[in-house]
This record gives structure tokens, C-alpha cells and sequence, in this order.
């Protein structure tokens, strides 16, 4: 995705057939710092379709390492690609590691949602990412 400075959604079906994903303001990229805006949701269809705003509580969106991916929270995680954060709550809203194959999900104040899988630690079985142009 680099070269590419459009939002990204992203939809994960998991082992248990629960769907939700995340919608990111910037293209998934490395990164030391947090980057992103609160136009960046989590979301779920489970059972219904529902949106998962940013509350205002923080800043930290989106952090992007070589190994996995995620949204919220990092103070333990050594294998990121890409994070939703919340400060000091030691908990994201939804991450994968580096293989895209193994994912967790936890309530988050960044954007007050829910657990989005239906177990904290979830496997990937399906997984869709699109770039807008």
C-alpha cells in the first residue's frame, strides 16, 4: 500500500464466522509514532451492522510495526503491523500479527467498542483490504 495516501477498509471473517473490520484514514504503513485521524472506526455484523466511532478520548489511532497488525492499545506486543491505541489501557480494539492469520480483539476507549470477536484471541479465516481512490 505504499505510494497509495487514501483510507483503507479492512473486513476479517474469523473461525467462529463473526464479521468486522476497521476503516482506516491512512494506508496501513511502518511507523515509530501513532498516525491516523477520527474519521478511523471499528465495526461489526454481528448481529447487526454497527460503527464504533472514535470517542475523543485520545489520539493514538494506528501504529504499524513489521510483524502484525492492530488497532488500540500496544504496551506488550512485540509482533505489530498495524494498531488502534489507547493509552495506559494496555488493551486494542482489534490486532493481527504478521501473518494476517491470528488475530485479538478487546474493548478499547479509542473507540468504545466492544469485543469484536467472540473469543479474545480469534483465527482469520477470511480477510478482505481495499484502498480508495
Amino acid at each position: 500500500m505504499q505510494g497509495q495516501d487514501t483510507p483503507v477498509l479492512m473486513v476479517i471473517k474469523d473461525s467462529d464466522g463473526q464479521v468486522f473490520g476497521a476503516l482506516a484514514s491512512e494506508p496501513f504503513k511502518v511507523s515509530d509514532g501513532f498516525y491516523g485521524t477520527g474519521e478511523t472506526f471499528l465495526f461489526s455484523f454481528n448481529p447487526e451492522f454497527e460503527v464504533f466511532k472514535w470517542t475523543g478520548d485520545n489520539m493514538f489511532f494506528i501504529k504499524g510495526d513489521m510483524d502484525s497488525l492492530a488497532f488500540e492499545n500496544v504496551l506488550f506486543f512485540s509482533q505489530l503491523l498495524l494498531l488502534l491505541l489507547v493509552p495506559g489501557s494496555g488493551d486494542f480494539g482489534l490486532w493481527l500479527d504478521g501473518d494476517l492469520y491470528h488475530g485479538r480483539s478487546h474493548s478499547c476507549k479509542t473507540f468504545g467498542n466492544p469485543m469484536l470477536s467472540k473469543k479474545e484471541d480469534f483465527y482469520v479465516q477470511e480477510i478482505e483490504i481495499w484502498a480508495f481512490e
